[in-house]
């Protein structure tokens, strides 16, 4: 199997190794052995482990995942010339990591959290030569779309990398409403969770708008619901969201 190597042990490299561990060796680049023997014992397998200073990139696959505001820093620290490096930094342009680690090949990948259950929605875009190999790597951790731009992919930082946390709140508002109305808890969580499941499958093939007129009746429910949704600007709100995240995307 080939080496993917991280620099960096975060929470999204390692959502990232735990798609990777079965089809990759894993080796870990960090500050300090202690947090990387935690990230190896998170992961269940064994991996390569060094530490950041004098670490040699030459020729090796990097997987970028330290902090964007932390890419100066680590160049100093790092020696040699990755053949590529597959960065996973939001708002990091692919110049600054040219300018910074000085690879022979950058490619800028967005996976969110759930490339730990093999279902990240990945964007990318960088280096057309490196771009099969791209989404093979990416494509191990679930569906991946390869964008023309840098603006693109911030666009879709926005969208798909932060939204998670955004279906997590909208997900947690449904179940907090269920239990005012008298559900328990545990009840509530289970159908939520069984109603995401089930949507998700839904969306892949059938549009929003003729899903949502599907399930709306005349006078139904769901009508009933839906009205105080959009009473409650839900639908600017998510929009506005997209916009927020996508301009703080552009200032890191």
């Amino acid at each position: 199997m080939k080496t993917i190597t991280f620099i960096g042990n975060g929470n999204m490299a390692l959502s990232i190794a735990k798609g990777l561990k079965n089809n990759y060796h894993i080796q870990v680049v960090g500050r300090s052995f202690e947090k990387i023997d935690m990230f190896e014992k998170k992961l269940g397998v064994n991996i390569q482990k060094a530490l950041l200073d004098d670490f040699d990139m030459s020729d090796k696959t990097i997987l970028l995942c330290v902090k964007p505001a932390n890419v100066e820093e680590i160049s100093r620290r790092l020696k040699g010339k990755a053949r590529v490096i597959f960065s996973v930094l939001a708002g990091t342009s692919l110049s600054k990591i040219r300018e910074n680690l000085d690879p022979l090949a950058v490619v800028r990948t967005m996976p969110n959290l759930a490339a730990s259950v093999n279902k990240s929605m990945t964007t990318l875009t960088g280096d057309e030569g490196f771009k099969e190999e791209a989404l093979e790597l990416l494509g191990t951790i679930g569906t991946t779309r390869w964008l023309s731009s840098e603006k693109e992919i911030d666009i879709a930082t926005a969208l798909a990398g932060s939204g998670p946390a955004y279906l997590a709140l909208i997900a947690e508002a449904l179940a907090d409403g269920a239990v005012q109305q008298g559900l328990k808890r545990d009840d509530a969580m289970a159908i939520m969770r069984g109603l995401f499941n089930g949507f998700g499958g839904l969306i892949q093939d059938i549009h929003p708008a003729i899903l949502k007129d599907g399930v709306m009746s005349p006078g139904g429910t769901t009508a009933a619901g839906y009205v105080a949704l959009e009473n409650g600007k839900v639908r600017g709100a998510c929009i506005d969201a997209i916009s927020k995240a996508y301009k703080r995307a552009t200032e890191l």
